[in-house]
């Protein structure tokens, strides 16, 4: 698809694209099927490769990438012509060869950072704001359901806060990109009993948070994860649970005195136009937004304490995608963070 370069308004980056990164779970939707279920994630994208809408419209889509500063627009503050960046933004940072980004979703990638791995900015950013809002204690016992790329970052993220970290999963693929991430140990979900595991790894004392990093029905999980928080003398599950993401499960009596929360974005700021654009918050208030949150993330990944790159799985170029996606996606559980290289 081709269109015009848009214009550069008051506040805003024109960014030259070097790389852009796929999120399965809110990019890549599948048609809806008689049971009113959508599939998502690479299996959506090969089923709508097998059962094409004729009637879909073509529009662009993307929000995470990396590049070099082309232009800045008035009032942009920080940034300027040449400098290497990560953007991020749903309807701006687009897999094209330049998107317009407000500047306040835009910071420059840290010494030694590649392209690539800034593109892992929104997700590492979504995954440090799910970390915040579990508001987790050193030493404190984490585990998360569900190990696509923004499972895999949260769980990573909630060690660096100084926890430790199981994963649950259905794919082994999942559970060893775990295992090469770091994480402390994880549970294949179709033939290890997850509970149990998990309870063993916490020697008995039951989680403190539980995370759902997944779309669609998690009642399995989410009861999974009940059973495994800390249990006080009266009978009631206690702790966190943490919900990144569309995930969804019936909220009954049983869950008692846990605190459920969900986290789905970024932190404070995004979506907010004005802020967006150059408006800050007051730093004493709002210590950490979706800039700092960016920021901060990508420090972590240039200094060697997440490695993004062992999320990657494919890496395509962009004029060819269409032919190089077609092949991939034929096994869409090998994939995990595709990459497209401008």
């Amino acid at each position: 698809m081709e269109a015009e370069l848009p214009g550069l308004g008051r506040g805003e980056v024109l960014i030259k694209t070097k790389a852009s990164l796929v999120s399965p779970g809110t990019e890549l939707k599948g048609p809806v099927s008689r049971g009113g279920k959508q599939a998502g994630g690479w299996q959506g994208l090969r089923q709508m490769r097998l059962n094409p809408q004729e009637d879909l419209e073509p529009k662009p889509f993307g929000y995470a990438c990396a590049g070099v500063v082309a232009a800045v627009g008035a009032e942009v503050k920080a940034l300027r012509a040449g400098d290497c960046v990560a953007a991020i933004g749903a309807g701006y940072a687009l897999h094209a060869d330049y998107s317009v980004v407000p500047q306040n979703l835009v910071v420059p990638l840290p010494e030694g950072a590649s392209f690539e791995e800034g593109a892992y900015g929104m997700l590492l950013a979504t995954a440090m704001q799910a970390v915040r809002r579990g508001e987790p204690g050193l030493g404190e016992y984490v585990a998360v359901a569900g190990l696509g790329i923004v499972g895999l970052l949260t769980a990573r993220c909630y060690q660096l806060a100084g926890c430790h970290v199981i994963g649950w999963d259905t794919l082994p693929f999942r559970l060893e990109v775990a295992r090469e991430l770091g994480l402390d140990d994880t549970a294949l979900v179709t033939e290890e009993d997850e509970v149990e595991k998990t309870l063993r790894f916490t020697g008995g004392r039951g989680l403190d948070i539980g995370v759902l990093a997944l779309g669609g029905d998690a009642a399995k999980p989410a009861y999974a994860l009940e059973k495994c928080m800390k249990i006080s003398g009266d009978g009631h599950p206690m702790g966190t649970m943490v919900v990144v993401g569309g995930a969804e499960f019936p909220f009954t009596r049983s869950l008692s005195n846990l605190d459920v929360r969900r986290s789905s974005r970024t932190g404070p700021g995004y979506h907010d136009k004005a802020w967006e654009r150059g408006r800050d918050y007051d730093p004493v208030f709002v210590r950490w937004d979706t800039r700092s949150n960016l920021e901060l993330s990508l420090r972590l990944v240039a200094e060697g304490k997440i490695a993004v790159e062992k999320l990657t799985t494919h890496r395509v170029a962009f004029e060819r995608v269409e032919e190089e996606t077609d092949g991939i996606t034929r096994h869409p559980h090998a994939i995990l963070g595709m990459v497209f290289e401008y």
